[in-house]
Formats: structure tokens, sequence, C-alpha cells
């Protein structure tokens, strides 16, 4: 996720680390989109440190481009208030990234992946609404499942050269069962490192699950609250289409 939500000023900072990795989730899994189909998710996410940042109506799209290769792109809406700025409102920064499996999963193996992207900074940096800078994030993700449980997890490092940024590591892992055809509930624990220096990075629990409408249309939502570090409030919800 994640960018997971770079909050407000802090956010903004760990939006860096967007949230929305693995929605509804912060930590992100290593499957991508099928080759030459298509996902789309109309979200909202918003996290609480002081001020708060609100990043929606946003939109997420994915493309199956190849085989084990999705395109993925984020544009959002965003709101932020506090740390002594007014309240903005207005475009934030652009995602853009290529999640690529490298190892399927086997009975004994889990499917594991990249998912490299970049935050271009189309976002208004002088009102809080961007970083400022093109910043870069680094992960290696896995993923096993057994029956119903599904589990994935792993990290990465992000790039950020922005005044006043810092380069920093993440990470997480999840853990999520399916409840007959329609229900899928879960839990993780996510934690990135100091992405200023006046944070000090944060550990959070993070719960949600996704309700499946039909075939092609779900509902995904989560909410969740830092554990340790820098305080945190966590929240996400989408519409998502798959075709």
């Amino acid at each position: 996720m994640n960018k997971i939500i770079s909050l407000a000023v802090c956010l903004n900072l760990m939006l860096a680390t967007r949230i929305v990795a693995g929605p509804p989730f912060l930590t992100d899994d290593p499957e991508p989109v099928d080759y030459r189909h298509w996902e789309a998710y109309l979200f909202t996410l918003g996290d609480y440190s002081g001020g708060y940042t609100i990043e929606g109506p946003a939109v997420e799209v994915n493309y199956g481009v190849l085989p084990d290769t999705q395109l993925h792109l984020i544009v959002p809406m965003t709101t932020v208030s506090g740390g002594g700025r007014p309240t903005a409102t207005g475009l934030g920064d652009t995602e853009f990234g290529i999640k690529y499996r490298f190892v399927h999963e086997t009975n004994s193996w889990p499917q594991i992946g990249v998912f490299p992207f970049a935050e271009l900074p189309t976002g208004d940096a002088s009102r809080g609404l961007g970083n400022g800078r093109t910043w870069f994030q680094l992960p290696l993700w896995l993923q096993k499942s057994f029956g119903p449980w599904t589990t994935y997890g792993g990290g990465g490092e992000v790039l950020n050269s922005a005044p006043g940024e810092r380069n920093h590591p993440y990470g997480g892992w999840l853990i999520q069962r399916d409840f007959g055809k329609h229900l899928t509930l879960g839990g993780e624990l996510f934690a990135q490192g100091k992405d200023t220096a006046a944070d000090k990075g944060f550990a959070a629990l993070n719960f949600g699950g996704s309700y499946k409408v039909n075939e092609h249309f779900n509902l995904l939502f989560s909410a969740g609250h830092n554990v340790a570090g820098d305080e945190h409030t966590l929240s996400y919800f989408a519409l998502y289409w798959t075709w």
C-alpha cells in the first residue's frame, strides 16, 4: 500500500510507501493481472497522524501486458490538512509501475515477484499535495496458498531524494482466509523506517478483506492503527472491477 499512505506532511511521505499496495492492504503480493486482462479500482484511502491525508477519489488501473507482467497506474485526487498548513485539495502524485512474477507457486515453493514503481511529481508540493521530486520503491514479494488460506509478504526500499525526505526500508506480512465464495478476511503487520529526520518510523496492524458481488465486481475495505512508532490511523475502501 504503502506509498502506503504517505501522510500529510508525514502522510504524503508515507503515501510514498503507499497503502495501496495490495488493495485493500499495505502489504503487496507478487501475483500480476492475467495476460491481456484488466482490473480497475475506484478508491479512497486515508491516514490520520495529527493532521490527515485523504487520497480519493482515486483510480488505479492494471493491465496484463505480457505473461507474468502487469502495468500499473494510479491517478489520485488528494486532500491534506494539518502540519501547520491550510487544507488543500488537488491532483496528487501519479504512480506508475511494473509487476513481474519470476517464480510460480508449487507445492513446495511460493510464487515470487518484484514490483518496482515510480511516483511522478504531478501534485503541487508547495501545498502538500506531492513529494516535489520523482521517487522510487523497489520491493520483492512472496505468496503461498493452503486451501482457503493465503499468506504473502516481503518488503523493499524507498529511494526519495526530495528535500527533507530520506531513503527508508519497509515491509509487511499478511494472512487471509476465504469464507465461502464471496467473503475474504485477513490481517497484516506492516512497518516502515524513518522517512524524514523528524519521524520515528512506525509499525501498524491492519484488518480488512473483500466481498465478491459477482464474477467481475468486488468491494474492498480495511482499517488499522499503529502499534509502535508514529501515530497512524488508516482506512481504505474501493470498488473493484475485472475484465
